[in-house]
């Protein structure tokens, strides 16, 4: 698929949700290339390419805190996302739009249990300044 083809999809699916910037969307897929890269499954075939929730959540963590720094909160806010469960949502929104595959063991409601955004992006940047 062309990145053309594939930014348009992406745009196509954010606007029949309506949630989410389709930014956020480009995001996440482009978090899930960066998780796969960083497991070794990005040259498999896609049915052994499978992430489990806390590795999709993690690689999204660490992808955004790589790319966004102390900003990576705010960021992510702008485009809509405000919990794991909006990362879920976006997640099965892809997989509904034909672009991601799923396995009858995933469910949506698996990323609510994931992290709080004020302790993973932006806790670990508030300075420890005694008075």
């Amino acid at each position: 698929m062309s990145e053309l083809n594939l930014d348009d999809k992406l745009v196509e699916i954010a606007q029949m949700d309506g949630q989410y910037h389709p930014t956020a969307y480009r995001f996440i897929f482009d978090s899930l290339d960066y998780v796969l890269l960083r497991l070794g499954k990005h040259e498999r075939v896609p049915g052994e390419r499978h992430v489990s929730v806390e590795e999709m959540l993690d690689g999204v963590k660490d992808y955004a805190l790589g790319r966004f720094g102390p900003l990576a909160r705010i960021v992510l806010e702008h485009w809509g996302i405000y919990s794991t469960e909006d990362i879920g949502e976006i997640v099965f929104n892809l997989v509904e739009g034909g672009m991601l595959n799923k396995q009858d063991s995933d469910h949506k409601e698996d990323f609510a249990s994931g992290y709080d955004f004020w302790e993973v992006f932006e806790e670990r940047f508030v300075p420890d300044i005694p008075w």
